[in-house]
């Protein structure tokens, strides 16, 4: 059998999406630390957004195993906004686009049917959020703003780098019918 006969035959994931919930807590803290260089946040954080946040947050599964994550919340003062906290993928889930499927998942949520913004913050460094996001904006047909939201030396003591503010919009959720991306 040729080599592209044998890739023909490998099946790709079937992933199943939902909305998580508390129980996915230990295993999205899991994942967010296995993907450098997403900030880890403390387990109960990650309890809080798989409960409170859960409407606004997605996960993708294969075969039950946590294969990647989309975790946001409304803007409390800009209901119409989403901000996306972070996005990972198991490192076997990635290249497939999955990052894209989820966060285009997440859009056609009820709860995001007011969405016509979408914002995240990405360091400078994070070449693979700036590319994910820069190609959603190009699915929307939206243009994006970037502006520094949170610097280094004043909001971070120096520890940090900046954290660019990415502005999405606006969009129409209810147009989405994205089958395949």
């Amino acid at each position: 059998m040729s080599y592209s006969e044998n890739v023909a035959r490998i099946k790709e994931p079937d992933y199943q999406f939902r909305n998580p919930v508390a129980e996915d807590g230990v295993a999205l803290n899991r994942l967010v630390k296995a993907s450098p260089p997403l900030d880890t946040n403390s387990l109960y954080c990650n309890l809080l957004q798989c409960s409170y946040f859960s409407d606004t947050s997605i996960i993708a599964e294969d075969d039950f195993e946590l294969a990647g994550l989309v975790t946001g919340f409304i803007v409390p003062k800009q209901k119409d906004t989403i901000f996306i906290w972070q996005v990972a993928v198991a490192e076997s889930a990635r290249k497939q686009g999955l990052a894209m499927k989820m966060l285009l998942k997440l859009l056609q949520q009820p709860s995001c049917s007011f969405v016509r913004y979408l914002e995240t913050t990405i360091t400078e460094e994070n070449n693979a959020s700036k590319i994910l996001f820069s190609k959603l904006a190009e699915i929307l047909g939206v243009n994006f703003t970037r502006t520094k939201h949170f610097s280094s030396d004043i909001h971070f003591n120096g520890q940090h780098d900046d954290e660019v503010l990415y502005r999405l919009g606006p969009f129409n959720t209810s147009l989405l019918n994205i089958t395949h991306v």
